[in-house]
């Protein structure tokens, strides 16, 4: 964990994940450097400004699923990225105000953000981290003052594990952020493929890492998604493209399937 003492300045020199994926949510917040790759990567792949919206679509539907028929009233989000419209916190205590969830990133350009943006209702509450998904240990010891973890978590894992490059060790990071929740606790997790678009998602990756992105980014097949599911039980439709997860009818994201694959699961 940084000391916040002595937070880095953000560097604006070079781009980065979470200033890009804001671009491409049609956000505000994010640098020359980052438009520069955002717009060299929909040279390659269009799609991924669909794929984007796409997972924040999923995450809408998921949330509200979580906070209604789950009954969910705690939430830890890690690498929550740039707030926008519609954070995990404003759908789940627009549901039930006594929601408290706890944001993770280390990014400080999010972190500064998220002072200023990140409130909550007086019934609940709304905090934030500063911590590495690559510390599964710390995680829950230090969100502890927020959620209570005798009582059921939902754990959003969405669209940050590409960034953990070894499979095996993003299974084991999930595995033990998972072993931190009672019983009862949710899953939520996206993560990116080439099942759909295959070649020119690749190319579109290939850019993003050679072009000097940060950090670099890990395709996964929808095998390889599913198995940061094994032992859960996974609720309908199961682990899908994350277009297909549950869509409304006048549901605005995308209309067809999208390389962006996940699903939602509860720990028995």
């Amino acid at each position: 964990m940084t000391d916040r003492r002595r937070r880095p300045a953000i560097d604006a020199s070079g781009p980065h994940s979470a200033r890009i994926w804001n671009y491409w949510l049609g956000g505000k917040d994010h640098y020359e450097a980052d438009r520069a790759m955002g717009d060299q990567i929909m040279k390659y792949f269009p799609e991924i400004v669909e794929n984007a919206r796409g997972n924040r679509y999923f995450l809408c539907r998921a949330v509200v699923h979580l906070c209604g028929a789950a009954g969910i009233r705690q939430f830890l989000d890690i690498g929550t990225g740039l707030p926008t419209e519609d954070n995990t916190h404003e759908l789940a205590q627009r549901m039930a105000p006594e929601s408290r969830i706890v944001y993770v990133d280390n990014d400080p350009l999010v972190l500064a953000h998220a002072r200023a943006l990140l409130t909550s209702t007086p019934e609940g509450a709304t905090d934030y981290l500063d911590a590495d998904v690559g510390d599964p240990a710390g995680i829950p010891a230090q969100a502890a003052k927020t959620p209570d973890f005798s009582r059921p978590v939902a754990l959003m894992l969405l669209g940050i594990m590409q960034f953990v490059e070894d499979t095996d060790e993003a299974g084991r990071i999930v595995a033990a952020l998972l072993d931190a929740l009672p019983a009862g606790s949710y899953l939520a997790l996206s993560h990116p493929t080439n099942a759909v678009r295959g070649a020119r998602m690749d190319a579109a990756v290939k850019q993003w890492n050679e072009g000097g992105g940060s950090p670099r980014l890990t395709l996964r097949t929808p095998a390889e998604v599913a198995g940061f599911f094994d032992g859960l039980d996974v609720l309908p439709p199961g682990i899908v493209s994350t277009a297909e997860w549950r869509p409304e009818p006048l549901d605005v994201g995308p209309s067809g399937p999208i390389d962006d694959f996940g699903g939602v699961a509860r720990k028995g």
